[in-house]
């Protein structure tokens, strides 16, 4: 059985995630594969629903490797409660970033829609910048407005100590949520 174009244009974009060592915009893909950015939606999707670790944020696409990891690398991962105000948010961030720790997704518990959670993939000052920028240019609000403060961030690292550090600082800086 011959190989369709779509197929062949999958195993190239999957190649190019693979390969990437950050986010990867579907604008890009569309350009270099010489197709619509909806045709590129599509593709993710099926990619997706054929098992690939490709997670969508706001920065482009990424393929994880694993649940844990970006590009196959196997990190050290935690989840965190955090309250703060949106005026705040990066400071937090950069928080995270500073002490060694990526900042992969925040989520946020709706009272109709139950647990909500956004990609942030925030590795570094320059990630945390480009979030930023991405939210004030779309006018879009923090998912923590919708709670009030109250936050779940998932923050990945290469050990566990980066973790620890991570979270000792955010105490320090009154946003960590510590139980009891």
């Amino acid at each position: 059985m011959q190989k369709r174009k779509g197929d062949e244009r999958r195993e190239d974009i999957l190649g190019k995630l693979k390969k990437s060592d950050g986010p990867v915009k579907g604008a890009d893909l569309a350009r270099e594969t010489g197709v619509s950015r909806q045709v590129i939606v599509g593709d993710i999707t099926l990619l997706k629903a054929h098992g690939e670790p490709i997670v969508a944020t706001s920065a482009g696409y990424v393929y994880t490797g694993s649940p844990a990891g970006v590009g196959g690398r196997t990190l050290f991962e935690r989840k965190i409660a955090c309250t703060h105000t949106a005026d705040e948010t990066e400071e937090e961030l950069l928080v995270i970033v500073d002490a060694g720790a990526a900042v992969r997704d925040v989520t946020v518990e709706h009272p109709v829609y139950g647990e909500l959670t956004a990609n942030i993939m925030a590795a570094n000052r320059h990630d945390v910048g480009e979030f930023l920028k991405r939210v004030e240019e779309t006018g879009s609000p923090y998912l923590l407005e919708l709670t009030g403060g109250p936050h779940l961030h998932t923050i990945t690292a290469d050990t566990e100590e980066i973790l620890d550090r991570a979270e000792q600082a955010l105490r320090e800086k009154g946003f960590l949520t510590d139980e009891g």
